[in-house]
């Protein structure tokens, strides 16, 4: 997004803030229990869904009596996207977007370039240096507040044509990606045929052989059944995507002070048991997998690391400060 777009989007946020400023809109007034929906589209067992329902028991335990949270999985409330959407109009209070982040402000494609994150101890680095000083201020000015950082995951791919060894055993697979212009770039520049769709649609697109493959973390991979139907699975983990919990910002203001401050500890304070979880998970989800009998491969990370440098420079040259959000990041890896 460009300087002018950003500053017309902070103006409409302003005055639409305003405008909330003068009604007696605030919620939870005394007495009154505070309902909030928490919407995802990870599906039941998955780290989404682990990390939103820990969220929900913690909050109602917390602030029982005063805010319960209802946590709507798989799509319920809509993809990425509508969930976005309904954010911005109040209709829906609190959602865990990944990839689609990228789409909605252009610096979050940070985190869309290959091989940029080394393991969650970096992440950890770069979520205290670069998303809260810098991206999260970026989200208030299209309406969404991000309240904490969790997991997504590092990425792999899945497909039934064959194993991934380098970028080239990628030429011509229809590979499905959510929906993000540096993923699909990267994808198309390894030779594959990249093609966005909402992960509520991505089983039975591989069932039916409309794509031959897709890439998720293992808790995705598992949880939404995509080991039946698929062959290969090639841990590549080319990216690592957060979660990022995130409201919408004139909804967020209407509710009390002191709510905003609890909910925002609590799902700031759900990071280590996030992250824990996620790395149970690579365990056992990966065992599981391959009991299930796909075939599993390791592929020459070396080779594909050569073949991103592309995306990176692309980034550097088309989204403002580009250059300089990569070399911050790569420069909080461990010596």
């Amino acid at each position: 997004m460009g300087p002018q777009a950003r500053l017309w989007a902070t103006v409409l946020l302003l005055v639409a803030a305003g405008a909330l400023a003068c009604t007696p809109a605030e919620r939870g007034a005394e007495g009154e229990l505070i309902e909030l929906k928490f919407g995802h589209v990870g599906a039941p067992g998955s780290l989404f869904a682990e990390s939103a329902e820990e969220f929900a028991r913690r909050v109602n335990t917390q602030l029982t009596g005063r805010v319960h949270v209802t946590v709507f999985g798989s799509s319920q409330l809509g993809g990425d996207d509508a969930m976005l959407q309904k954010l911005r109009l109040g209709t829906l209070d609190l959602s865990l977007p990944s990839t689609i982040m990228s789409s909605m402000i252009d610096e979050f494609g940070l985190f869309e370039m290959p091989y940029l994150i080394d393991d969650r101890q970096h992440m950890q680095r770069i979520a205290d240096s670069i998303i809260w000083p810098t991206l999260a201020p970026l989200a208030e000015t299209q309406g969404y507040k991000v309240i904490a950082v969790w997991e997504n995951g590092f990425r792999h791919v899945t497909n039934n044509r064959r194993p991934i060894v380098t970028p080239s055993d990628l030429q011509g697979i229809k590979l499905r990606t959510p929906r993000g212009r540096w993923r699909i770039r990267m994808f198309q520049s390894y030779g594959a045929n990249p093609t966005p769709m909402p992960l509520s649609e991505v089983f039975i697109a591989l069932q039916t052989g409309v794509m031959d493959g897709q890439e998720n973390p293992f808790a995705q991979i598992y949880s939404s059944n995509f080991h039946e139907v698929q062959t290969y699975l090639s841990l590549t983990e080319h990216v690592y995507t957060p979660g990022y919990v995130t409201v919408g910002l004139s909804a967020w203001i209407r509710l009390p002070d002191d709510v905003r401050t609890e909910l925002e500890a609590i799902a700031r304070d759900l990071q280590p048991y996030v992250y824990q979880v996620a790395d149970s998970m690579d365990v056992a989800l990966l065992a599981r997998v391959r009991d299930a009998g796909v075939a599993i491969n390791l592929p020459d990370r070396a080779a594909f690391v050569r073949a991103s440098r592309a995306v990176y420079d692309e980034f550097a040259a088309e989204v403002t400060g580009g250059r300089d959000l990569i070399d911050r990041a790569l420069a909080l890896r461990t010596p």
